[in-house]
Formats: C-alpha cells, structure tokens, sequence
C-alpha cells in the first residue's frame, strides 16, 4: 500500500485526542477535510477506524491495532525532531575527537576548553593515540576528526587543513654539560643516547629520514609511546630528546635542560585537522572545526 503519510498523521492526533475538533486546532486543519481524509484512509485500509460518540470519537478494534503501531512511529519521529533542534542549539550531542599528544597539547586542549565553556551540554571524547592510530580511528568512523602532527602525504580519502607549525629541538640534562654551545651534526648526536617516540609513529620516520640525510640509522636507545614521557627520561639525564619548543615551555620550561644547536636546521613540521572527504560532520563537530581552525 502506498498511502500518504498526512492520512496517518491526522489518524494519529484524531485517535490521541478522541476528536476531529480538537485534532483539527493542533494541525490548524479544518474539520471537515480531516473527516474526508481519515474516509480515505479507512477505505484504503478496508476498514472502519472510529466509532462517532456525542463527544468525539474512539476507536474500533481495527483502530486500536493501527493505533499502537502508529503511535510508536509518530513519538520516535517526535523525539527525532526533538533531539536534532536540541543539536542544532548546541543544547546536546557528542564529538568524538582523536589526537596525538602534541596536537593534543600544543593546539586541541585550549579550543576544547574553549568550546565546553560555550557549549556545555556538548559531551565531548578524546582519544589520545599516536598520528597513525588517530588516522585509523578517522578513516574508521570511530571519530568525527582528527588532529595530528604530520610531516606525511594525508591520505586522498581525508580532507587535510593545516592549523599551524611547530618546531622541534633537541633537548638534554645538564649531565651532557660537554654538549653546550657545540654545533652537532647528526653523526656527532648518534654517539648520544637518544629518546624517541617508538617505531611507526609519524615523530620516528621524520627524524628517522632526517638522520639518513646524513648516512646516519636513527636507532634510539630509549623508545616511548607517548611524547609526554620524553621530558621526564630527559631530566632524568637518560638522554637527548627531540620535542616541540611549545610543548618545553608548556612542560617546565629550559629550566635544568640544555637546548641544544644541531649543524643542520630542523625542518617545521605541521599540526593538521583532518576529517573524512565527502561525509557531512554533525552540528557539533562542525562547530568544533570551525573553532580549531581559529587556532592562532
């Protein structure tokens, strides 16, 4: 059966309501073309929906059937409609963001702050992963963006929008005092013992590829699986390590650390907010966008 949909909009409000007048002011519909459609609907059902009373109308048994299914779709339409003007007043929803720990640090956490202020009611989750876990995540579906820090070619099934630049140094403990002041080539780190983000993270194969610029292996001694464990290894006097300088002077700043001069200027590398080309964000998360890319 093909049969319209306002048939069983005004069959619904006419049963809920046991009457055509009062169904007639919440539709602001009048009486008697309500009467002619609900006709039309009981002829394409074959059957008798209402019996008339002297006030309003009630169901027959055919009715009361039809009611019990209809009604179940009419309140899922209503809380459909409900829940998206909720969305669209921000009053509700859910972003699912995924970042590495410098984008997290250096870029998404100020803007995160920023938008829970404004939209409270917005709950928001965060998966801290490694650039290739959170590209995962994204391509996926398990998060609506992505924010990373990425020195690779994006992958074509993702929209790619560079939020800033970050320059990494490379940092040791005054335990290396013979270090200080010295122009290091990176052969002359190599003898050092490094720290490093581990194998297959994006911070590995960029200064990985850095080093074979020079015919060097990049071979850490000490590998970690979060940049935020970097600083305290190099307090610790275990090591050099390479960070942003934001995320050094977030961190304790230069204080008890040797920031040390490399022969060679490291190339910037960029912090990108990425989402899935051709699929529409939700309200939320395109209002989360809007503001990442007002990151200065």
């Amino acid at each position: 059966m093909d049969i319209s949909y306002d048939y069983y909009r005004i069959f619904y409000y006419v049963a809920k309501y046991g009457s055509f007048t009062r169904a007639a002011q919440i539709l602001m519909n009048n009486q008697p073309n309500m009467t002619r459609m609900i006709g039309k609907l009981e002829q394409e059902l074959g059957c008798t929906l209402f019996v008339r009373k002297n006030r309003g109308v009630s169901l027959t048994p055919e009715g009361e059937t039809l009611y019990r299914h209809v009604s179940i779709a009419f309140e899922h339409i209503q809380t459909a409609e409900e829940a998206i003007v909720k969305d669209r007043s921000l009053q509700s929803g859910i972003v699912t963001i995924a970042a590495s720990e410098i984008a997290l640090h250096c870029t998404v956490l100020p803007r995160l702050k920023q938008f829970h202020q404004i939209y409270p009611n917005v709950r928001i989750r965060v998966l801290n992963q490694s650039t290739p876990h959170a590209v995962s995540l994204l391509k996926n579906g398990l998060a609506d963006l992505a924010v990373v820090t990425t020195s690779q070619k994006v992958d074509p099934s993702l929209h790619s929008t560079l939020l800033r630049s970050i320059q990494d140094v490379p940092v040791c403990s005054t335990a290396f005092s013979d270090l200080a002041g010295r122009t290091l080539s990176w052969r002359q780190l190599k003898d050092y013992p490094i720290i490093s983000m581990e194998h297959g993270t994006d911070s590995f194969l960029f200064f990985a590829a850095l080093f074979s610029e020079d015919g060097v292996e990049f071979a850490p001694d000490i590998e970690v699986s979060t940049a935020d464990q970097i600083l305290p290894m190099v307090r610790s006097d275990l090591g050099i390590g390479f960070v942003p300088l934001d995320y050094l002077e977030q961190n304790g700043g230069k204080e008890k650390l040797l920031l040390l001069k490399p022969e060679k200027e490291i190339p910037q590398r960029q912090i990108c907010l990425l989402k899935r080309r051709h699929q529409p964000l939700g309200i939320a998360a395109g209002k989360l966008e809007q503001m990442l890319q007002e990151t200065p």
